[in-house]
Formats: structure tokens, sequence, C-alpha cells
């Protein structure tokens, strides 16, 4: 098996860096945070280390002026110019001079303002019982084949009719901060699918 270089951008959770890592990859996880896990992390810009010879990039921009959730502030995020600066950004990413790249992100401004997404996956296609749609665009990658799908999980329905998947509801307990890493983290059943089959 040839070893790949993999840079896992906007990651500091550590599960996709460390599921090419467990392959015998070179795997490297970036971001402005440092990391959540002992493990080869460059904390900084993705910028400064994204001509350095990679073979595949995963990146998971930060979804916050993106995803569709906060879509009763879009216009507020317009005006103020952090979604058309947050859209760049994934624009560069995708631009980047690496052969094969994936694009990780919930529903978001980036299927009407870019493109539409190569695939929609869920973590109860690979061993979760949890719902999150996830959206990934791909270049020169196959698209992500199940691995063990089981149920949906639990529900929450608010008084307001509002459904939502009880793993999701639950990080309302947290504070704002820690509320966003747990729900932007990769499920591992995930991060093992990319490993394996890219």
């Amino acid at each position: 098996m040839k070893q790949l270089r993999v840079l896992v951008a906007c990651e500091c959770s550590g599960a996709v860096r460390d599921a090419f890592a467990n392959l015998g990859h070179f795997a490297m996880s970036c971001d402005l945070k440092e990391s959540e896990q002992p493990g080869n992390h460059y904390t900084g810009s993705v910028f400064d280390i994204i001509n350095d010879g990679w073979d595949i990039m995963i990146a998971h921009p930060p979804c916050t002026h993106l995803s569709v959730a906060g879509a009763r502030y879009f216009k507020r995020k317009q005006e103020s110019g952090v979604q058309v600066e947050a859209l760049e950004f994934v624009k560069q990413l995708m631009a980047a001079p690496i052969e094969q790249i994936a694009i990780e992100n919930p529903v978001s401004v980036i299927l009407s303002f870019i493109r539409k997404p190569d695939q929609i996956i869920h973590p109860w296609q690979f061993g979760h019982e949890a719902e999150k749609t996830t959206c990934l665009w791909l270049k020169n990658l196959p698209k992500l084949v199940p691995t063990n799908v089981v149920s949906r999980g639990e529900f929450v329905t608010f008084p307001s009719g509002k459904r939502m998947a009880k793993w999701y509801a639950d990080a309302w307990s947290l504070s704002k901060e820690e509320r966003s890493t747990a729900r932007s983290k990769t499920f591992l059943g995930i991060a093992q699918a990319m490993a394996t089959q890219w």
C-alpha cells in the first residue's frame, strides 16, 4: 500500500487524521486551535502548509456563516461580509493544488453559491445511531460506500413542532464553544470509511 500524505484541514479533534495515521499514512491535521488529541498537528492557517506536497486533503471549513441552520441571520451575515469571506475560503480550498480533495460541510449556502455536493451521508450509514446531514464535495475521489447501516437514533420534538436528533439537541446543555465543537466533530465511523476507502 502506498503511503499517502494526507492533510486534514480545519480539524482539531484528530478523528480523520488518526484514522489515516492508523493505516500507516502520513497524516497531519491543521486548525487555528490546538489538537484535542496528541498527534501530528499544525496550529495556524491551512494556507501556510497547503503547498507542501499533499496527495489528499480533507477539509472541514467552519460552517458558522454557511450552514442553513443559521438562515435567519443570513441577511446580517451577507451585509457584514462574513458569509462572502467564508465562501471565498471554501473556494480557495477547492482550488488547492492537491490531486484529491474532499470538502465536508452540513447543508449550507455552498450548494447555491458554489455548486451542489457530490454526496450526502449520515452517521447512521457508518455504525452510529445518529442523524447528521453531511455534504461532501469531491475532487478525484469516489463516493463513500456505507459500512454499517443502523437505525437513525432518537429524536426530540420541541413544543414548536421542530424535530431534532437527540444527540444534537443534547449539546444545548454545553457552553456555546463546547456546543459548536461537539456538533462539528466527525463521527469515527465516517472517519474510518474515509481512511479505508480513500
